[in-house]
């Protein structure tokens, strides 16, 4: 009786380990394939001969399809080329962990496969792909970075995930506050303003310190 509904997300991209190299392959299954039918071609050819009216008709027809199929490759050549340049930056994530994945921008990937950001957007856009990691939205690869205090990127996901098993493991009778926070990430190569981590924390839904004692000493 439940009014729930169960959305079940196919993967548009897998990705397998092959020896050392991982093969990204995008998943059509399920899809037409899409190709003129030979019907027009015949009727094209015909009206070259008989009716040369009906012929431009067609030839205009038949241009604007052949159009279609050449965007729909080269769309399907786009998500190819994103999630091959998300994988090979990635890949010590798919392999080790959420301790070891690399910031990425729209931009930085736009750059290094020759479009335009606002293309890489819409690509990402909706998008799942499926590792030896797990599943993931192709959104979720894109992040900011901070610079660690030996001037290398650290991805700022990196840094909330930090966080997130600080708080998990805090003590409960003494939380601890941002700033104390803030001073055991910088002790872990992770300088970062209070402002930031309260920024952070706040997109991870932790509550303040204060909060967090109040519902510890109720529960």
């Amino acid at each position: 009786y439940s009014q729930e509904k169960t959305y079940y997300i196919v993967p548009d991209i897998i990705v397998k380990k092959e020896g050392e190299r991982y093969t990204v392959t995008l998943n059509n299954e399920g899809l037409p394939q899409l190709r003129i039918n030979k019907f027009y071609r015949r009727m094209l050819a015909k009206a070259a001969h008989d009716n040369p009216e009906a012929h431009e008709f067609l030839k205009e027809k038949m241009k604007k399809a052949f159009w279609f199929l050449r965007s729909l490759d080269q769309r399907n050549n786009t998500i190819h080329k994103v999630a091959r340049y998300i994988v090979d930056k990635q890949s010590d994530f798919i392999d080790k962990g959420l301790e070891h994945i690399k910031p990425l921008t729209l931009i930085e990937l736009a750059q290094e496969i020759g479009v335009h950001e606002s293309t890489v957007g819409r690509v990402v856009a909706n998008k799942y792909i499926l590792t030896p990691r797990g599943l993931f939205s192709l959104k979720y690869f894109f992040h900011k970075s901070v610079s660690g205090e030996y001037g290398e990127e650290i991805s700022t996901l990196r840094i909330k995930e930090r966080i997130k098993k600080l708080v998990e493991k805090e003590d409960r009778d003494r939380p601890l506050s941002d700033i104390e926070i803030g001073d055991i990430l910088a002790k872990e190569n992770f300088k970062i303003a209070r402002r930031t981590v309260a920024k952070y924390r706040k997109q991870l839904r932790i509550s303040p310190s204060h909060i967090r004692k109040r519902k510890y000493l109720m529960e």
